[in-house]
């Protein structure tokens, strides 16, 4: 009987600084083929098509600490390419076993890029850095961020899926009388993005407008013509899009900062249908349906290194450089959280990702930017740049 194929990751520094050691002669062959500089020519055995150099693999510990992988199937091909081309004398054996992570000991893994062997020689150096910092932080709540950010990567960039964005406005002195929804929903048909939205407003309500606590832009849908409905067609058309998003295999429901919205969906004015709604995001995609919970506050928040703050969708968006306009509409919200879903997924590893973001922002010996520090510096720099025109002006006159 033959052992099962066991399939996982190695550590890139397991790879690069040891495995050459137990091959004899063949470990200066090994160490070449595995060079920074030589992993990232399109002429690399390991060279995936359409892709600007070389692709490896980040990957989440269960402490919330990053490494940088090589996949087995990875290791295996370069043992016997270099083999098939006579580069070897024997078949080089395979890593030591204690090297091989498998998918369960690990909170998440996604493929990342590498241009040039430059630009790996610096994301090792950053993860190190990060990793550190993580130690000492001890914040479960951001571990669960950065994990999930990670997660929500690899997912949406392996196009699993549905993604819905959804939000609710309530009049703001009875938060009973829910005023509006909209959606934004986005799915892929032969690797082509496919989107959709829409904005309902409850026909009874429309008296009731906002404008003391909360801005009023009900009338402001940007992406389409608002459907005005009556409180009984808002409640069955909600019910049927969730019934219909229930019919996907893997559907993802967005919302920034979650329970609010949730609560809405619960409440006797819609009675949506969230049995089996899930807060924990699979890391691989399940034979089984499901609806998972994403939340665009938790994402920025591990992107900018924040266990506990919930940043505004407005805040978010800024420092994502999405521009918007007639925030609390509900259709807009909806429109824009899925924006910035979007653009945090599709984008880099989060150390990566928050270093060409803000660099060389981060505090130093954390893994946190401060934005309202960086904020209030381009407040003053704007009011500066006003000052100075001002001043120009005034001159010239």
């Amino acid at each position: 009987m033959g052992f099962p194929v066991v399939t996982g990751y190695y550590r890139y520094t397991d790879i690069w600084f040891e495995w050459h050691k137990q091959c004899g002669e063949d470990g200066e062959v090994l160490k070449a083929v595995l060079a920074h500089d030589a992993l990232v020519s399109p002429e690399h055995p390991l060279h995936v098509d359409g892709v600007d150099g070389a692709q490896l693999y980040i990957g989440t510990l269960k402490s919330g600490e990053t490494r940088l992988f090589f996949s087995s199937k990875q290791v295996d091909y370069i043992r016997y390419w270099l083999h098939a081309l006579g580069l070897t004398k024997d078949l080089i054996g395979l890593p030591y076993s204690d090297c091989l992570l498998r998918l369960q000991d690990l909170r998440g893994v996604s493929p990342q890029n590498f241009k040039t062997g430059g630009e790996l020689r610096n994301a090792l150096k950053k993860i190190e850095k990060n990793n550190k910092s993580i130690k000492k932080s001890n914040d479960p709540p951001l571990t669960f961020r950065r994990t999930s950010f990670e997660t929500v990567r690899k997912l949406w960039q392996n196009k699993i899926g549905v993604w819905c964005s959804l939000d609710f406005e309530a009049w703001e002195r009875d938060h009973t009388m829910i005023t509006e929804c909209g959606w934004s929903r986005i799915h892929w048909e032969d690797d082509r993005e496919i989107r959709d939205e829409g904005h309902l407003i409850v026909k009874e309500y429309q008296s009731y407008t906002n404008g003391t606590y909360v801005t009023e832009n009900r009338k402001n849908y940007s992406w389409g013509s608002s459907e005005i409905v009556s409180k009984k067609e808002f409640k069955s058309r909600i019910q049927q899009l969730l019934n219909d998003l229930r019919r996907n295999d893997h559907t993802f429901l967005v919302f920034h900062d979650a329970k609010e919205d949730i609560d809405y969906m619960e409440s006797a004015m819609i009675e949506a249908d969230l049995s089996g709604l899930s807060y924990t995001l699979p890391n691989e995609p399940s034979p089984a349906h499901g609806v998972f919970v994403v939340d665009t506050v938790d994402l920025f928040g591990g992107l900018q290194g924040e266990g506990t703050r919930n940043r505004g969708l407005e805040q978010v968006c800024n420092q994502l450089q999405i521009k918007t306009k007639f925030l609390h509409n509900a259709g807009n919200d909806a429109h824009y959280t899925l924006e910035a879903c979007k653009e945090m997924a599709s984008g880099d590893s989060v150390d990566m990702q928050r270093e060409k973001r803000w660099p060389s922002k981060t505090t130093p010996g954390t893994i946190t930017v401060n934005i309202d520090a960086l904020e209030a510096e381009e407040d003053a720099s704007d009011e500066e740049g006003i000052f100075m025109s001002a001043l120009t002006s005034k001159v010239n006159e």
